[in-house]
């Protein structure tokens, strides 16, 4: 896959099942997120990695935490559920560092950056992911039991694997009303 293919037909993939990618192809991913634009090379962000009986872990960490949040029954078994869309799941969360040049925010689309990148990087090696958020991405009790601090933040769930079904590439939407020419 060339690169303009790669820009202009990447797309989220809601539905995953297996494989997931393999060790080598993991490296790449992670490495693809390690590239981005970074002011100052400060690496403001954090890859947790979630697979195989992991993934029983995550689910009890989100089960506790909808159940903590006082959800019905219906709610905590689908957040119970969540962490298995996919057979890998890297959760991107941010590692803040104060900085005279670099303000936060700055430091939180970095991050961003490197969850896009490897959802490209997971999509040019045929796999398909989906960046996920929602309200686990802000939950201190998940961010606790993930031991990420809590004046840091989860970016997003990264879920990663082969596409169920083949998409259909979706039609490009058009630049026109969302640019200026100075």
């Amino acid at each position: 896959m060339n690169a303009q293919d790669l820009l202009l037909q990447r797309q989220s993939t809601p539905k995953l099942t297996t494989p997931a990618p393999t060790e080598s192809e993991l490296s790449f991913m992670l490495n693809a997120g390690m590239r981005v634009p970074d002011h100052a090379g400060l690496s403001p962000w954090f890859f947790t990695v979630v697979e195989n009986q992991r993934l029983d872990k995550l689910s009890q960490i989100f089960e506790r935490a909808a159940y903590e949040q006082g959800s019905n029954d219906v709610k905590i078994k689908k957040a119970k559920n969540m962490p298995y869309r996919a057979p890998l799941v890297i959760i991107i969360s941010t590692q803040y560092q104060l900085h005279e040049k670099v303000p936060k925010l700055e430091q939180a689309v970095a991050a961003g950056c490197a969850v896009h990148a490897m959802q490209m990087a997971a999509f040019s090696l045929g796999f398909g992911a989906m960046w996920r958020t929602g309200d686990f991405s802000y939950n201190a009790d998940v961010k606790q039991a993930l031991s990420i601090n809590k004046e840091d933040d989860i970016v997003g769930f990264l879920y990663v694997g082969t596409p169920e079904n083949k998409l259909p590439v979706k039609p490009l939407k058009t630049f026109q009303d969302h640019v200026t020419y100075l």
